[in-house]
This record gives C-alpha cells, structure tokens and sequence, in this order.
C-alpha cells in the first residue's frame, strides 16, 4: 500500500518524533529484571522475552529446553514467545512441559497463528491449547504478515471474528500480530482500525537504514498505544549483525531495549546465551540518543542494502 504526500509527512514526523522518545519507564522490577507495561493493557511484561523457535529447536535436548524456559522464569523473564509452526510443534509442547509445577501462574505466555480464514483460525488455536496444556493464552497473535491481501483476510474472512469469540470464551486475553517482511501490510492492519494489544517486528539498529519498520510502522503504533514487541534484533539470522564486527551483541539489544517497546524477544539456544542476555536485561540503561545517532551512523553504509537482514532481503528478492 504506497504511501500518499500527505501519510509520507505524517510519518516523517512521527518517525521524527518517535526517534526522540526515551524508553519507557520502568513499571516494576522482579529479581532484577526490569518491567514495563504492554501498551494499553496495563499487563506488566519483562523487558527480556525468551524466544519459543530458538529454545525449541531439536538440536537442543528436551530436558536442557525445560531447564532453559524454567530458568528463565526464576531469573524474573515472565514474557514467553511461541507460535503454531515453531519446530512443527516442538516449541508449544516444550514449553507447556515447562509450565508445569507451579510455573505457568509466573508466564505472560504468548503464541501465534498463521490461520487466513476462520477454519484455520479455530483448528490451530485449539491445537496451541492443547500443546501448551493451558486453558488460556495470554496474547494470541496473527503471525507473519506479509502478503498484500493479508490484511483484508484478516479483517474480512473471519479471523479476528474467530479471534474476538476466543476471547469472548475465555481461551485467550490479547490480540495482536506480527511480521518481519515489508512494512505495507503492517500500515493496513493499524490504518484498518483494529484496537489491536500488541504488534510484534524487526527493530534492529540495522533496521533503520533498510525497509524500516522502526522509522515506518513503530510510529503509528506508538501513536495508537499498541504494545510493541521488538524481534530480530541480531539481525535475525543468528547473529547476523554482530558478525560485521560494528555491533556488539550488548550494543544491539541496548539499542532496542532503548526504543519506545514492551520487551524485547530474543532467540537463545544455550543456557550462556540466555545468562548473557538476561545481565544484560538486569544491567539495562537507556542508551542517549547520541550514542544511538552515532551507533546509526557507524553501521549506515553496512546496513543500506539489507544483506544482514535476511528475513527482509529473501522476501524482496521473491517479490
């Protein structure tokens, strides 16, 4: 969906505005992990979010996957990622292994769908219930929005109707979605009006310079009081930004946690990446808009055509 003259100056602005804005203020701390609330929810969620496709990636043993998510709860992560077609399933059943014993009441647990029409809607939701072993999901998000029609699918064939009856009955709180592709169709799903909770996307440093939804999409979504989830903030291919040697990972996951977001999710495979990034969580400080302006120029040159961003570049080069 092109941008008008008139929507082109409001978002300039509002990304103007938006780049200016400090992080949100803290709502709380538990165990040392900073808090902040999600949007218009008023739910209270960590900054740290423990990514559900990484930890329950098969390369990692079921039991070092249950010890990672519960560590993370007690470490204070109370933000749990997951979604329908993570590790065709592994992800969901995993994690719902973890929230036994006590654990579940300490998670904000979150997961996605890919459904376009209410059948798919109803059959992978009721599929999530029962991996995770929960009666309820605290935010069920529309994942991966991407093509142009999607918006209209969403709006017009009866996924959010399916979604608002879910909710209606009890077996989910939020509604939101995500997507790490192009930035149109995330335009259309807030511009449809929607009150949607929360919006998950790419908010990397390197995605300031290249189809930015920091600079396009997390304006409208701050002006709206949408819960923003920050994601990819490597790069998305395991660590594809710090492996140019101009970003260290602390930098980037600063540079994130610094920006108008709820929390920040991470994909961790071992239990020292998730230490590292938990004291990172723990030892947050706003970065000064100066030290942001001139982290952005330094990778400027690195960044401006995408290649470490392939989430974004294989989609554009399918177009």
């Amino acid at each position: 969906m092109p941008l008008d003259r008139r929507d082109f100056l409001r978002l300039t602005a509002l990304s103007a505005a938006v780049a200016s804005l400090p992080a949100p203020a803290m709502a709380e701390t538990v165990n040392g992990m900073p808090y902040r609330v999600l949007g218009r929810t008023g739910e209270k969620v960590s900054l740290l979010c423990l990514g559900g496709s990484h930890v329950g990636r098969a390369s990692i043993p079921e039991d070092e996957c249950v010890r990672m998510i519960r560590h993370a709860l007690d470490e204070g992560v109370n933000f749990l990622d997951n979604a329908w077609q993570y590790n065709a399933g592994r992800s969901e059943e995993l994690m719902g292994r973890a929230l036994k014993d006590g654990y579940r009441d300490r998670a904000f647990l979150m997961t996605k769908n890919l459904g376009r029409t209410r059948e798919e809607t109803i059959e992978q939701l009721e599929t999530s219930l029962r991996r995770l072993d929960v009666d309820m999901i605290d935010l069920y998000q529309v994942h991966s929005i991407k093509f142009s029609d999607d918006p209209r699918a969403v709006y017009e064939d009866g996924v959010l109707d399916e979604l608002l009856k879910a909710k209606d009955a009890g077996k989910i709180r939020y509604i939101g979605f995500t997507g790490h592709f192009i930035t149109a169709p995330h335009r259309e799903m807030i511009e449809r009006g929607f009150p949607w909770d929360s919006i998950q996307m790419p908010l990397s440093c390197f995605d300031y310079h290249f189809e930015s939804f920091t600079q396009e999409v997390l304006p409208l979504a701050v002006e709206k009081e949408i819960g923003v989830i920050a994601m990819k903030t490597l790069g998305g291919s395991p660590g594809s930004v710090p492996r140019t040697g101009l970003v260290t990972v602390e930098e980037a996951l600063r540079y994130a946690m610094s920006l108008p977001v709820s929390t920040v999710c991470s994909g961790m495979e071992s239990m020292e990446e998730l230490e590292q990034n938990i004291a990172i969580a723990k030892a947050f400080e706003p970065m000064p808009l100066a030290e942001r302006s001139e982290l952005l120029a330094r990778i400027a040159e690195e960044a401006s055509d995408g290649r470490h961003e392939p989430h974004k570049t294989v989609w554009h080069q399918r177009a």
